[in-house]
């Protein structure tokens, strides 16, 4: 009867146990899938069309000591590229690029008010462009909520929610950038098919005008009077 009240009460602790891990797990999976949703700092993308001889600005108001960081590429048109500068509130240039396909840049602000930042195809006479940023404000907020005053290591479970986050993010930008090379390309391949395309009538034309030309050549040599003969015979 002691033994197995003993073996009882051995598997009901062990029992407890397992619960608890179990219900840590889960809420360990619960915390990262909270972290996850709660994603990166506050931001937009967009694609706009950017025509030739044009000029496009965007406004943000900020609040001083604010990191921002603006992101683009061009996808489509001409040679691929645009100029960008980025403004303070107060006019002071902060970023300038020109003619550049793709870049990114980071800047904490120094003064607060509204910045400005323009995309220009004013360079370009007649190449229509299309133009993609990702303007991201503020810094990345930790994934864990008491990250930031923490005094002692993080557990194993925590150290894999962060590496997964920090991987995930990784993921997230490459997704992106693959996804505008992919857009990228096949424009570049749509343009280089409708000049195959035409490049493939115009030749067809010219053969078609070439094997006209030659019948109706040889048929004249067939058609051609000859001189009569001389005087008659004696």
């Amino acid at each position: 009867g002691m033994r197995m009240g003993t073996m009882m009460g051995t598997g009901t602790m062990m029992g407890t146990m397992m619960g608890t891990r179990v219900g840590a797990r889960v809420l360990a999976l619960a915390a990262l899938l909270c972290a996850l949703r709660a994603g990166r700092a506050g931001g937009t993308e967009l694609t706009f069309e950017l025509p030739d001889s044009a000029r496009q600005c965007f406004h943000q108001e900020l609040q001083r000591g604010l990191k921002f960081t603006l992101d683009y590429q061009v996808i489509t048109g001409g040679h691929y590229d645009v100029d960008c500068y980025v403004e303070d509130p107060n006019g002071r240039t902060v970023y300038k690029e020109t003619k550049k396909q793709y870049d990114s840049f980071s800047h904490r602000t120094e003064v607060e008010g509204v910045y400005t930042f323009c995309f220009s195809n004013e360079f370009s006479t007649f190449s229509h462009k299309t133009v993609y940023f990702d303007f991201q404000v503020g810094d990345e907020p930790p994934i864990l909520p008491d990250m930031s005053n923490r005094v002692t290591a993080l557990t194993q479970m925590e150290s894999a929610c962060v590496t997964i986050h920090e991987a995930l993010n990784t993921v997230i930008d490459s997704q992106t950038h693959y996804r505008l090379r992919e857009a990228q390309d096949r424009s570049r391949a749509e343009d280089l098919n409708g000049r195959v395309s035409y490049w493939s009538v115009g030749e067809t034309l010219i053969l078609f005008v070439v094997s006209i030309g030659q019948v109706m050549l040889l048929k004249s040599f067939f058609t051609e009077k000859r001189p009569g003969s001389g005087g008659a015979g004696t």
